[in-house]
């Protein structure tokens, strides 16, 4: 991924965090594939009940990778938010925005700690660590990271579709980019 395409990812999910802090919540996790360089979209997490729905929910994220054939994906999400749903111990800084940046071959964790300005409840960003390149992932997001470049087997006209379909069913929330949205 070059610089600028995760530069512009990072921002974008800065700025989901200011808007949702400010409304009293972290975003969801996140999945963003690429095809080639071009970004598939963003695909946010659907309701999810503590525990094992959470951990299959998360994993589940990379069915659109997989039907899309991304060759690269960045998931996003919150320490805390993350290992609380799936009844995990928090592992790393916390509160703190990550960014796994994945191809089959591998994945770098980028990590973004902020503390969160009790006036008006925006994040203040804090000096990032170095980018961990194959560093341990919680489970759910290992899985969503290795299922992500597993091609989907399904017996269907345009797999990619229907799994839109069937993740919009779910309840996730998708947003394709115009050369993906159909």
């Amino acid at each position: 991924m070059d610089t600028r395409t995760f530069d512009a990812l990072t921002e974008s999910m800065k700025s989901a965090y200011v808007a949702g802090l400010s409304e009293g919540a972290v975003p969801r996790p996140v999945i963003m594939p690429l095809v080639r360089g071009e970004l598939v979209g963003l695909i946010w997490l659907r309701p999810v009940e503590p525990g094992r729905d959470a951990l299959t929910a998360i994993a589940s994220l990379s069915n659109i990778a997989a039907a899309a054939g991304a060759d690269e994906i960045v998931l996003a999400w919150e320490t805390h938010d993350v290992a609380t749903v799936c009844e995990l111990p928090v592992d790393g800084p916390s509160p703190c925005l990550n960014m796994a940046v994945a191809t089959k071959d591998g994945h770098v964790l980028h990590q973004f700690p902020y503390t969160e300005d009790q006036a008006s409840a925006a994040p203040r960003w804090l000096p990032a660590p170095a980018p961990q390149p194959d560093a341990e992932l919680l489970p759910p997001v290992r899985a969503a990271v290795d299922y992500a470049f597993t091609p989907l087997d399904l017996d269907h006209p345009s797999p990619f579709g229907v799994t839109v379909v069937l993740m919009e069913e779910d309840g996730y929330t998708l947003r394709l980019t115009e050369a993906f949205a159909f």
